[in-house]
């Protein structure tokens, strides 16, 4: 099992600087999710061959390994124009986890197209468009992740045009690779269901790596735990919290993990506590061993 930090949190440091501070927090991976001097959100990646030099050293001199690089690109939007850009940029991207040695990648299924167009979140056509728009990314790139031997890890996200974790799993199954498999990420469980447990045994054949940080039941209270206004308005909310600030139920998260033998990987992914980054990432890498602990070595 792999515990890593998501350095989000820490990104105003200099690239070659995160081994340093993961090393200093406990932690020997990161998942490196965008930044704008690697890969930057939606635009083509940022890492030149000096800064891949430069980074793999430092990672070298730390002892400190990427567990995956997350990219974010519209692969699923229904604009052709904007998704050949997504293919590209993709393309260079595992161009850049091949360089790096890197064997995983991990992103989301996608919003669609750009804000400039059309919501896939408030129209079924967008949505179906959209996955049509998936799959023909998914008969370009999968064969790619083959060959290249780099495992893709997949999310459903609120707002995303699949937010809920079943037709996500299906969907991942439907593709039908050892290369392609399902992320669980723990912030979003109260969007995918109400049985944390039956989620997690249902997407255990695919299941292999998780996103840990805590939030809070947006459905609690009659759903009116967050209020919005206008009532009725669509939008969606969740947090990135320290493990035990919110509601999820740690001891069945991780006993499901445990009961569904998964092996993969755990990244700590609170954006919560910028003004205690050092604070937060330190007791998050502590409190996930402490539960993996618990639950992984036990005889």
């Amino acid at each position: 099992m792999k515990i890593a930090l998501d350095p989000y949190m820490h990104r105003h440091l200099p690239l070659v600087e995160l081994p340093r501070l993961a090393a200093e927090l406990g932690y020997e991976y990161i998942e490196l999710s965008p930044r704008a001097d690697f890969l930057d959100w939606w635009v083509r990646p940022r890492a030149y061959p000096e800064r891949l030099r430069e980074f793999k050293a430092a990672l070298r001199d730390h002892d400190v390994k990427i567990a995956s690089l997350l990219p974010m690109y519209r692969w699923a939007s229904p604009i052709e124009e904007e998704r050949q850009a997504a293919l590209r940029y993709w393309k260079e991207a595992i161009a850049i986890a091949v360089e790096m040695e890197v064997d995983t990648m991990n992103s989301e299924f996608g919003r669609g197209s750009s804000p400039g167009g059309a919501a896939c979140l408030c129209n079924g056509d967008m949505v179906e468009n959209s996955e049509a728009a998936f799959w023909r990314s998914m008969d370009e790139l999968v064969p790619i992740f083959e060959r290249e031997q780099i495992n893709l890890h997949i999310e459903p996200h609120p707002e995303d045009w699949v937010e809920t974790l079943h037709p996500a799993v299906d969907m991942i199954r439907v593709i039908d690779s050892p290369r392609v498999r399902f992320l669980y990420c723990a912030p979003h469980t109260y969007y995918f269901g109400d049985d944390m447990a039956a989620m997690i045994r249902d997407a255990g054949p695919v299941l292999a790596h998780v996103h840990v940080a805590d939030t809070m039941n947006h459905k609690a209270s009659s759903g009116l735990r967050y209020i919005v206004n206008p009532p009725g308005a669509r939008v969606r909310v969740h947090q990135h919290l320290n493990l035990g600030q919110g509601e999820i139920d740690w001891d069945l998260f991780f006993s499901s993990l445990k009961a569904a033998n998964f092996d993969g990987i755990v990244t700590s992914c609170v954006f919560a506590w910028e003004d205690r980054a050092l604070e937060s990432s330190r007791f998050m890498r502590q409190e996930i061993q402490r539960y993996v602990d618990k639950y992984w070595t036990r005889t």
